[in-house]
């Protein structure tokens, strides 16, 4: 019987932490990012901030066309964004989709105290740069998977 309380128990525990939290799609001529309902959405002269009421961090996004950069040189610009000492080979890279390249780097700021996602999705001249910020203490449970979530769902629609 005990038994079957903690099974019965575990499966409830089970799905109400698997209980997902209504998105909103903001979609852009040239891509599109899922992020949580109630999050807000300001656009600053073309770079758009979307976080939470509480702004305790930020899902970034600045696109840029006909951008002379190397890929030789991305990793670098990457890490200059941070003044970063870190090695080139903490930004990794794969092949991402439609002929992108999509590099990606996580930084902890320990001046600031602040949490750093960051992905460039590159291809020719067009350069996409997502970033997440978030405040460390809050950096753990919920809102890591909710930044985790918005972050990971961007696409470049060409």
């Amino acid at each position: 019987m005990k038994k079957l309380l903690f099974l019965l128990f575990l499966m409830t525990a089970l799905s109400v932490t698997a209980q997902s939290v209504p998105v909103t799609l903001y979609e852009s001529p040239n891509y599109s990012i899922a992020y949580p309902k109630d999050w807000k959405v300001t656009d600053d002269s073309g770079i758009i901030n979307i976080f939470p009421a509480n702004q305790i961090g930020a899902v970034t996004i600045s696109e840029y066309h006909d951008l002379n950069l190397p890929k030789t040189e991305t990793r670098k610009f990457i890490l200059a964004l941070y003044k970063s000492g870190d090695d080139e080979k903490r930004v990794t890279s794969r092949n991402g989709k439609k002929g992108y390249t999509e590099y990606f780097y996580e930084y902890h700021d320990e001046k600031e105290k602040l949490v750093w996602l960051t992905k460039v999705c590159q291809k020719d001249k067009d350069l996409y740069l997502i970033s997440v910020n978030c405040a460390q203490k809050y950096w753990n449970g919920n809102y890591m998977k909710l930044f985790k979530e918005a972050f990971e769902s961007f696409q470049v629609k060409k």
